[in-house]
């Protein structure tokens, strides 16, 4: 009997907990097949919780992208003191006759060298204007209009009461935000993230009445960093003169590497052609060293005076400010670039069956994958190489700390047709950097192969 007991119990346990776990599996069928309600009565998105952590973590993220483009389209981290109070670059831009120096900086100037406008942030009335023709381009007062209405991308100028500049400072989105075009050509929509390929970065500053910050740190006279600043010509910029003092590399051909694209950078471990740090190493490394912002940057590598003599004389391995304009905005920062998605590439703009073809040559025999892994289109991990695996000189790569230059990822590669490919454009198209991978890995790829491989590169 006793024995019978303890079976007809375990047996009525068993049924118990069959009926609970058909219990519990019927009501996550039913939460599943009906969205959660809110309290409101709306029905509420269970993924974009609004209370407890969750719905913290929500609204961190939303603040932090809103905050984020903020500082990316408007911040220049008191850079003003350096473009404004030392090289007095905006008395060149106003001109003589607005309290500045020279003939001014036109609006019809201002575009031929890369500068754009934002067109959602002119006035209603200016814009217009525009529209009619009724804006003198060839005088700069219509420049300084431009720049009251904050429309310049990229440049702020800080006037004084009378409207006359007294600095200008420069933001991330000078030179990492173009736009569409969409009023006229170099005036339209922000596309930030976009390089602008346009903008000619060297003679915007060879334009400074006072150059003499940078002859005093780089030993040249004014006529000599003139040259070199104009030397770079459009889409190009020099980040690491005013750290080693190297303005040409072989072949004399200038140390200017072109913008980078500041989009699709999320899971990319390292920034920039040659892989000197993260994102956010970057960011504070520009806004501290390049765009003279106030800030703390620190990276004893600099303190290198053999690799990198300016640098040890300038003291960059250890800046700081106060108060620090920069350090606080840098996540925010990092996390509105990473947000930032690769563009798609417009209709009609590749062959899509070629491209299909291609995608398999990509993986295949061209050995594309290898490196660019889909869908990331670089190594997940340490995506460095040494420029002998790639074929090139190490001009550039040896000027970073790591003596190697890393894989680019390749999404959005329309946007970066003009000016060339590689670090420093040195093959015109595609079809150059195809054939120089055929050749130096020996590839053997057939004419269609090349192809049907270049569609597939312009369809990322």
């Amino acid at each position: 009997m006793k024995k019978w007991g303890t079976a007809a119990v375990f047996g009525a346990m068993v049924v118990f907990l069959l009926a609970a776990a058909s219990a519990r599996q019927a009501a996550v069928a039913q939460q599943t097949a009906q969205p959660a309600v809110a309290t409101s009565g709306r029905t509420a998105d269970p993924m974009r919780p609004t209370s407890g952590f969750d719905g913290e973590i929500q609204r961190h993220a939303e603040q932090m992208i809103d905050e984020g483009r903020r500082i990316f389209r408007y911040d220049t981290f008191g850079d003003e003191a350096f473009w404004g109070d030392q090289l007095k670059l905006h008395q060149a831009i106003v001109g003589q006759k607005l309290g500045g120096v020279g003939p001014g900086v036109s609006p019809k100037m201002a575009l031929s060298v890369g500068l754009k406008v934002d067109a959602d942030a002119l006035p209603p009335a200016l814009a217009e204007q525009l529209k009619a023709g009724k804006v003198d381009l060839d005088d700069p007062a219509s420049t300084v209009a431009l720049l009251k209405a904050n429309a310049v991308v990229g440049v702020t100028a800080f006037l004084n009461a009378d409207g006359t500049a007294r600095a200008m400072g420069v933001q991330c989105a000078l030179c990492h935000s173009t736009v569409d075009d969409a009023v006229a050509p170099g005036i339209g929509h922000r596309l930030d993230g976009w390089p602008n390929r346009d903008l000619d970065v060297g003679a915007i500053v060879a334009l400074a009445p006072n150059l003499k910050p940078y002859t005093d740190l780089l030993g040249v006279d004014d006529a000599g960093v003139r040259g070199v600043l104009k030397s770079w010509g459009p889409g190009k910029y020099d980040a690491e003169l005013n750290q080693d003092g190297k303005a040409k590399g072989p072949k004399d051909r200038s140390g200017a590497t072109l913008l980078p694209a500041a989009f699709g950078l999320a899971g990319v471990n390292l920034h920039t052609y040659s892989g000197w740090g993260s994102v956010t190493y970057w960011n504070a490394y520009v806004a501290n060293t390049q765009m003279h912002g106030k800030g703390t940057f620190f990276d004893p590598r600099l303190d290198d005076k053999g690799k990198f003599p300016i640098a040890a004389k300038a003291g960059y391995a250890n800046v700081r400010n106060t108060p620090d304009l920069i350090t606080a905005k840098l996540a925010a920062l990092q996390f509105y670039q990473l947000a930032i998605p690769a563009p798609k590439p417009p209709a009609g703009s590749f062959n899509a069956e070629a491209a299909q073809r291609g995608e398999g040559v990509f993986g295949g025999q061209a050995k594309c994958a290898t490196c660019h892994v889909p869908p990331l289109f670089t190594e997940p991990g340490w995506s460095m190489h040494k420029p002998a695996e790639i074929g090139i000189d190490d001009f550039q790569a040896d000027r970073s700390p790591d003596k190697r230059y890393r894989t680019t990822p390749l999404r959005g590669l329309f946007t970066r047709m003009k000016g060339g490919f590689y670090h420093d454009g040195r093959f015109p198209t595609l079809a150059a950097v195809v054939d120089h991978y055929n050749d130096h890995m020996k590839l053997n790829l057939s004419a269609q192969q090349k192809t049907d491989l270049i569609e597939y590169l312009k369809s990322l």
